[in-house]
């Protein structure tokens, strides 16, 4: 049977990739993103029924009109996965305002805004994924606030789990490593881009001999984890980059 899934920061990247690779299983996919556009060219190329949603998860009220509206249009969520993240390299002495305060507006309360309002559209069975990232445990220079904001939405996600697991509601926590596509950019200006690789480099880190992983690649790992038997639950998954 289809399920509805619903992935945020589906435009682009790792949510766009997970997205292509549900559909491909018959799986309906509610897209939101900020920029509509191009949550609506990935709806239009997926087809099946999918379709997209404009969504700032940093604002409660988008939020909140997103979710009604998928209440109206599907009725309910089988799964949600929380893709949708910022950061940007910045020392803790330069970073802008509006850096920390996106932070953790769509890290950290996007997550809580979300799972807050799917949770009354989901049933026994149903399953919310919390993708956070490598940098809680790897020590990267100059992402501090990134790194902060990524462990604060750990430690909501294992609470949700012991909230809600009594009503049959499944939580993951997927940690994820570095990976890219064919379209992948970074926008960060030269010279902060120079600082956070020579910052690595002290700290043991050479980001040019790293592994990387294909978009496409970790998506398979999310097949998975949408196919687990309804018995079963995976609380954390740790997705660690190789060379092929």
């Amino acid at each position: 049977m289809a399920r509805n899934i619903v992935i945020t920061g589906a435009g682009k990247g790792l949510g766009r990739a997970i997205a292509r690779r549900l559909a491909a299983d018959g799986d309906t996919l509610i897209l939101l993103g900020r920029t509509l556009s191009k949550v609506e060219t990935v709806a239009a190329e997926l087809g099946n029924g999918a379709y997209a949603l404009e969504c700032d998860i940093s604002s409660a009220a988008s939020v909140r009109a997103a979710f009604a509206a998928i209440k109206e249009r599907s009725g309910k969520v089988d799964v949600l996965i929380n893709n949708a993240a910022v950061y940007q390299p910045y020392s803790v002495t330069e970073v802008p305002d509006d850096e920390i305060i996106g932070s953790l507006a769509t890290n950290v309360a996007g997550v809580m805004y979300c799972c807050r309002d799917v949770l009354p559209l989901m049933e026994r069975g149903s399953q919310i994924i919390n993708i956070s990232s490598e940098s809680v445990a790897v020590p990267f220079a100059m992402l501090t606030f990134y790194q902060a904001s990524k462990a604060g939405m750990e430690r909501y996600t294992q609470a949700l789990h012991e909230e809600v697991s009594a009503d049959g509601i499944r939580v993951t926590m997927a940690r994820a490593g570095q990976m890219m596509d064919e379209d992948s950019t970074w926008g960060v200006e030269p010279d902060r881009a120079r600082r956070f690789f020579e910052g690595n480099m002290k700290r043991g880190i050479n980001q040019r001999e790293r592994p990387i992983s294909h978009f496409n690649s970790v998506a398979e790992v999310f097949r998975s984890l949408v196919n687990l038997p309804v018995d079963v639950n995976i609380s954390q998954v740790m997705l660690e980059a190789r060379r092929a």
